[in-house]
This record gives C-alpha cells, structure tokens and sequence, in this order.
C-alpha cells in the first residue's frame, strides 16, 4: 500500500478510536463535580437519579446531575414522576451566555411538538433571557433548573434564583426532553441521568 493511503488510513483509525473513548467515556467515567446524593427543595428531599457530563465532540462542556424525589430509569418514568426535581450543572469550560440559551431552546424544539413551543414561547424566552444576561460561565461555575409543582420552574445562577418562576409542568417537561427526549443533546448523558450506564 502507497505510504501516503497508509498515513491516511492511520489517521482515520486515530480519530475513530479518539471518538470511540470519548462515547465510553461519558458512559462510565465519573463526573469532575462531586454531586451531592440529596438535597432539599422547598422542603421535600431530592436524590441524586444519576449524573453525567456532556461531551461536544470529544470535548467536555458540562457535568449535570438529575435530582428526583425516588429513582427513575426511563423518561417515561421521569415525566411522570410528580413533585419536584432539580437539575444541577457545573461548567467544565467558558461558556457563553448566548450559545447556552440557544441551544436549550434548540433542544426543546427538536423533542416537543410546535404546538407546545408556541404554548410556552415566555418561558421558553424567560430562560434565554437569563443566559444571555451573563456574557459566560466560566469553568467551575454552575447554574441550575428547579421544577416545584403549581409554581414553575426557577433558573440559578452561581446559587441565585434569577427571577420568579415560569411556565408549568408541560414547559419543565420539554426542558427535561433536552437531555431524555427522542433527540437527546448527549446519548450518553441521556443514559447516566437515568443511571443506565451503571448496568
């Protein structure tokens, strides 16, 4: 084989297999961040339902825990579960503001019908509106989303609650799809939320 096929076969398997560690990586590797296995909203008390990181490519953009008030492992399960949830995450990189609210905004859309965008378009711009309102997050920063029934949702930011509380069981419900949807931001995230990746 010429030399120049073989350096590009070489690189091709290099890549294939950077790609493949990656993939195991966010399914068994565990987080940087040390979650807490509970905690407590507004009274009632959370555990840890699983955590992970997401993965662009082969890089590192944030860990994410899902708190839940007993454990789930489907997303069914999970968007039927009532009562509170939380979902907690710390930056592993500088991200910007901007891309942060478009990106769960783009999520939503790819896992909810039009119908409930439409229905939820203030919620949904509520929470572009508090990323964006920070220039960036910077590594080992972290933000969160908490769900209490008949209030809504409230976005943190480094602790802080940023505003009141918006939208419904419906609208957390296509915030939760982001990551449990059909289209997930991160398959692999998908599975260590639901604590699949530990089977």
């Amino acid at each position: 084989m010429p030399r120049a096929c073989t350096s590009l076969a070489s690189r091709v398997a290099v890549a294939l297999l950077v790609t493949s560690l990656a993939a195991g990586a966010a399914l068994a590797a565990p987080t940087a961040t040390k979650f807490d296995p509970t905690l407590e909203v507004q009274g009632t008390r959370l555990q840890l339902n699983g955590a992970g990181t997401r993965y662009k490519a082969i890089f590192k953009v944030y860990d994410m825990g899902l708190y839940t008030s007993r454990k789930v492992s489907s997303p069914a399960e999970l968007l039927a579960l009532p009562g509170p949830k939380r979902l907690q995450f710390t930056a592993l990189r500088e991200l910007p503001g901007t891309d942060l609210g478009r990106l769960f905004l783009k999520g939503m859309g790819e896992n909810s019908t039009r119908e409930q965008v439409q229905r939820h378009t203030l919620a949904s711009t509520r929470l572009i509106e508090v990323f964006s309102g920070r220039s960036k997050m910077l590594a080992g920063e972290s933000f969160a989303m908490e769900f209490m029934p008949g209030k809504g949702t409230t976005f943190y930011i480094l602790g802080k609650p940023q505003g009141d509380p918006v939208g419904d069981d419906e609208f957390f419900g296509m915030v939760l799809r982001i990551w449990v949807g059909e289209a997930p931001a991160d398959r692999g995230l998908k599975d260590a939320l639901l604590g699949l990746d530990k089977e």
